[in-house]
């Protein structure tokens, strides 16, 4: 592979060193590097195409509900060194073809909802849209992990319209409440600083934290209940005061036209 190649290779929008080293190593032929110089570049857009439909359904929701249920989004592409770890764990030699089918999660989107009802109605949506292909569900949130980590993981296929024809990219959605999102940012620091050696009272304490975080949950969605109740409510009252308006005014209105047709008469 000449230095030609290689200065290719790094102008693609990922820091790919990593990959130069594995996959020269692995004796990449000409074919494979023209195919990877285009693989972060379709993770990409595989995002933005799937943020847009995600911002798509936010909006609707607001125009249909009055609110969006979908709090914020965000996404990434995994890192290089991230991948090749992922792929030796899984016991698959570095090369392109193992790192496209074996790792699901080179881009990925992380939705935050304000309650575990709104996740739950977002992924039932998903599954009825033609333009998603839906791989694979892990409902953290009904089994959590073991330390107390929930979220609902899909893995689905979006797909770009390329000259060369349809393609389907892999992006996995990660689906939480504001509450498990908190939850789960506060365990990667407490990891990164311990470097993953976390005392047995840090874990403890996380689990902990975890049955906290799942009680406020439920109990926000209790409180949502009664007030969207409450409001049920209100609003069939004010129907019955505008009903029992009308039939006044209906009323009142017969009687003057009676009492003006006899004057008339007399």
């Amino acid at each position: 592979m000449n230095e030609l190649d290689w200065k290719h290779l790094n102008a693609v929008p990922l820091p790919l060193q990593e990959f130069q080293l594995q996959l020269e190593q692995n004796s990449v032929n000409a074919k494979q590097l023209e195919e990877w110089r285009k693989v972060p570049v379709l993770y990409q857009l595989a995002l933005e195409e799937l943020k847009n439909k995600i911002k798509l359904i936010q909006t609707e929701w607001k125009l249909l509900d009055g609110f969006s249920p979908i709090e914020h989004i965000k996404t990434r592409i995994k890192e290089p060194r991230s991948i090749v770890e992922k792929v030796r764990r899984k016991g698959y030699e570095v090369t392109l073809d193992n790192i496209l089918r074996e790792i699901h999660d080179i881009a990925g989107m992380r939705v935050v909802c304000a309650f575990v009802k709104d996740i739950y109605r977002l992924m039932d949506h998903l599954r009825t849209r033609e333009d998603i292909r839906i791989l694979e569900i892990k409902d953290y949130i009904a089994h959590p992990k073991p330390n107390g980590y929930q979220s609902l993981h899909i893995i689905v296929e979006i797909p770009l319209i390329l000259f060369e024809g349809t393609r389907w990219i892999k992006v996995e959605i990660q689906l939480r409440t504001l509450a498990m999102d908190f939850w789960a940012s506060m365990e990667h620091i407490l990891y990164y600083k311990f470097d993953k050696k976390v005392p047995e009272h840090v874990v403890n304490g996380l689990s902990e934290a975890a049955r906290a975080t799942y009680e406020l949950d439920q109990k926000m969605l209790k409180l949502r209940g009664e007030i969207l109740s409450l409001s049920e409510e209100q609003d069939q009252e004010k129907s019955r005061e505008q009903l029992t308006m009308e039939s006044s005014s209906k009323a009142l209105s017969l009687a003057m036209d009676h009492t003006e047709s006899r004057s008339q008469t007399c």
